[in-house]
Order: structure tokens, then sequence, then C-alpha cells
């Protein structure tokens, strides 16, 4: 059953993202699996079990224990069910917390969330205070002091030193020789967690109903088998893509795409690779995904000079994901790679039929300004690209807000506009002329119904605040009282 997920604030989706947190928490342990359990084959072990085997789990008890697990720098015991489990791993939690394990400590990603826990997990942390770890260098005296039975890194990066370091202080599972650092797929993590803290049949249940996700999505789009893809992105001024070892990018092969050998051999050992801004033939695939955070992100997407000479732009082949689409796409774990599905499967049905008259409603985010707009320099780009992006119903809350006026009382508002504009093929007010004046420009527009001109030379103004172009809150909620969504009082 599809989720529903408020819209959040988010940073770029990159490993490297770095967000500290001054949260502090109460013990907490194991608790029973939130989700539908129901078992796939495995065969338990008599003693010791190993992930590299393919041997036998447990059953939440310490019949299943010890168990050994191998990974980059070794192999770990485990000798009892571990009731005090500290994460290391950047969104790793999300693994623990669909199998019904709750952490004693998370680590710390990005976007500012309540005990580094995204929507999509809320539910499953519940009313449980997590320690939340730095995003940055490990705190090895603050994970001792949590007095952990085990230390789960699988997608954390961790060294060699690391490592020596935290497995001094408990039994510690790193991530898999078999893979690149954050290239662990998304089941053979969650089978790992399973058999490291005994909940083999939770595990076997999320990866079984995760794959039907996939194989139902697979079923009813067959036009993306074979079909090649890239998952791309604009991060410290310069393009780029992720591997095909990518959790990003096995995702979408997962839907059945490809992505293309060439990102493999120029990312090498690396998960991702930059590409230059004047050549981007090495992602003119047939589906584009562009991922992000914020206006800037995407309007240094937009502004990419030889974008236009891509064949994905010219037939309408690129898809945008909004920030909270970004993060559960960079999450990819079980329980935010439904959310996945839901919004991105059918953005990359639109994409991939390759007819430019086929609108792919995300791609509006880094569309080109209207041909009829009329340009007095920079400011006047700058105020027509605010505007729309204001009041274009495909584009979420947080891209929005640094340009609304009093934006986070009209978080509703904002909401509430895009769940009703999705009935008339998205809603979008398309400047035709921007006539800057000092601080304020005048804009006139046009209002669109999907394609559809509904409403035509309509006027509003956008004003310079402290060098972002902002709609006042009562120009905004103007707009949305004629679109019968009022704004607070």
């Amino acid at each position: 059953m599809r989720r529903t997920l408020p819209i959040i604030t988010a940073a770029l989706v990159l490993v490297t993202a770095a967000c500290g947190s001054d949260d502090e928490s109460t013990d907490v342990t194991s608790s029973p699996a939130t989700a539908d359990t129901a078992a796939a084959d495995t065969t338990a072990g008599a003693s010791a079990t190993t992930v590299a085997d393919g041997q036998g789990g447990g059953d939440g008890t310490d019949a299943a224990f010890p168990v050994t697990i191998e990974h980059k720098y070794g192999e770990t015991t485990i000798e009892a069910e571990p009731m005090r489990v500290v994460s290391v791993g950047f969104g790793e939690h999300d693994n623990l917390l669909a199998i019904g394990v709750v952490p004693v400590a998370v680590r710390d990603w990005y976007g500012e969330q309540p005990y580094a826990t995204w929507p999509w997990a809320q539910d499953e942390l519940g009313d449980a205070t997590p320690e939340v770890l730095s995003s940055t260098e490990l705190n090895f005296e603050q994970i001792a002091a949590l007095e952990p039975d085990l230390i789960l890194g699988i997608a954390s990066g961790m060294t060699d030193s690391d490592y020596a370091t935290l497995s001094a202080i408990a039994p510690t599972v790193a991530q898999p020789a078999d893979y690149v650092d954050y290239g662990t797929p998304w089941d053979v993590s969650i089978e790992i967690a399973g058999r490291a803290t005994g909940h083999v049949p939770e595990a076997e249940q999320v990866i079984a109903d995760t794959n039907q996700m996939f194989a139902d999505a697979r079923d009813e789009h067959p036009e993306f088998a074979g079909a090649t893809a890239a998952v791309t992105f604009f991060f410290e001024e310069q393009p780029g893509a992720y591997n095909s070892e990518d959790i990003r990018s096995r995702a979408l092969t997962e839907l059945g795409f490809e992505i293309p050998a060439e990102i493999d051999e120029l990312a090498g050992d690396a998960f991702f690779v930059s590409i230059s801004a004047e050549d981007l033939s090495v992602i003119d695939t047939d589906v584009v995904v562009w991922i992000g955070s914020g206006a800037e992100a995407f309007d240094a997407i937009r502004d990419l000079p030889t974008r236009p000479t891509m064949r994905a732009f010219a037939e309408g082949r690129e898809v945008v994901a909004d920030d909270l689409l970004s993060a559960a796409f960079s999450h990819a774990g079980p329980l935010s790679l439904e959310y996945v599905i839901d919004e991105l499967v059918p953005e990359l049905a639109l994409a991939v039929d390759g007819d430019p008259a086929t609108e792919v409603a995300s791609a509006a985010m880094i569309a080109p300004l209207s041909d009829d707009a009329t340009s007095s320099g920079g400011e006047a780009d700058a105020a027509s690209q605010a505007w729309r992006l204001v009041f274009d119903s495909s584009v979420g809350f947080d891209e929005k807000a640094p340009h609304i006026e009093d934006a986070d009382a009209l978080q509703a508002t904002v909401e509430a506009y895009t769940a009703a504009s999705a009935a008339m093929g998205g809603i979008t007010l398309e400047p035709t002329e921007v006539v800057v004046d000092g601080d304020t420009a005048n804009v006139t527009y046009d209002v669109m119904f999907g394609d559809t001109a509904a409403y035509t030379a309509l006027s509003g103004v956008i004003a310079l605040v402290d060098g972002t172009w902002v709609v006042s809150r009562s120009e905004f909620c103007g707009f949305m009282a004629s679109a019968r969504n009022a704004c607070p009082a």
C-alpha cells in the first residue's frame, strides 16, 4: 500500500553530504517487525553460519546464533542475538527498521530529519529516540558509551582503521568485499542485517515484497526492458552520473533498464563519475533521470549549455526527481523504494516513449524559459524562473519555499495545490513577458492546464528580497483563492 508522505527539507543526494545533529536519545532495543512476514528458502545451520556461504539464518532467538558474516575486512562472529545495535551506515537504519529492529543509534546523513529518519521510515521508528551520530567523522567514544552488542556499517564506507577501532568496541559488520563502497544491493544489505540481528524471516519477507513490487512494475511496463538509462546529477559545478553498481542505478536496472557500459568504464572503482559540461553524450540515453535538491541545482541543470543538443532533451526523455524523490531514490531501501516506484515509474513511462509531445510533468523543473518570454537581462530570467517554479503544481514545497513569502505557514496550501492540480494534468503559470523595475518585476503570464492555455495575458508582481526573487504571500494566496485553494488566515 502506498504511503502518504509529507514534503520535507532535503539536500543534495551524495554520500559525501554532511549534516551534524545534536539530538539526544534514550535507550531502545529490538522491536517486533512491523511489516507483514512470510518466509523464503533459507536453511538453518546448527552452528555458526556464514552469509557468503548462503547458509541459514535465525528466527529471532539465540537458536540462530552464533552467526559469522564475511565482509571487506574479514569476518565477524556474533555470539547471541544483539539487543543494542548501532547503525553507522548512511541511511542504513532504514533496513533495520524495515525488519523490526530499532537501533540505539543511527548515523546522520543530510536533510535535518527527526532522528535522521525520513518520512517513509517514521512509522517503523515509532516513538523511539535513537542517538544520532555525526555524518562526518565517527566519534568512537560516543559509540563505545552506547555499549552496543552489534555495530552495522554496510553503507558506511568505513576504512580498515575504522573497522579495527569499531570491532574493538563490539562485533562490527562492514561492507561486503564484492561491491564498491556504497554499492551493496538493497537485498544483500537486508539479508546481512537479518542474519546479523536474528531477524531472517522478516528480512526474507521484506525482500520478497520488494521484489514483487519491481516485478509488477516490469510487467506493467515491458517497454522498460533493454532501454538505456542514466541517473544524473549536478554537483560542485559539474554534471555527472552514477555507475551501474550504485544503488540508484540498481533500482532502474531492476525495472528493466540498462546503464551504459561507458559510464562504468569512466567511473572505474568509484560509484559515480563527473563529466564535462561540454560533452553530455555519455548520459544521452533513452531515459535521463536528474536528481538534486532545490532551485539552484535545477537551475544549473537547466543552464547546461550543451543540454539542448541531447536527443533526450529533444525527444522529451528527461525525468526530474524533486527533493523528496531524490532522497528516497538515494536511500534505495525497501521502505523508500515503495515511494520511488509509485512516483518515478509513471514519469519513466512518459519519458521512454520518445515522443516530444508527451509531457513529462517533472521535466518542467528544468524546462527552458518560454520562447515567448521577453528577457531584459539576467534578473528578468531569474524572476521568470522563480515565478514559474512557485506556481508549477508539479514542483514540491522544498523547491518553492525560498521563493514564497511566509512559506512555512503556507506548506499545506502548496501541497493541496499539487494534489488538486493533478486532475487537470498539472497547472503552470507560464511567463510571456517579464519587466524588471529595480527590486520588483511585473510578470505577464498564461495559466496552463496541462498543455492548454486556460487563461492568457494575466499579470502579477514578484520582488527581489536579499538576492532572491520572492512571490509575496498576498500574490500567492490571491492565485490560490482563484484556484479554490484558500490560504490559512
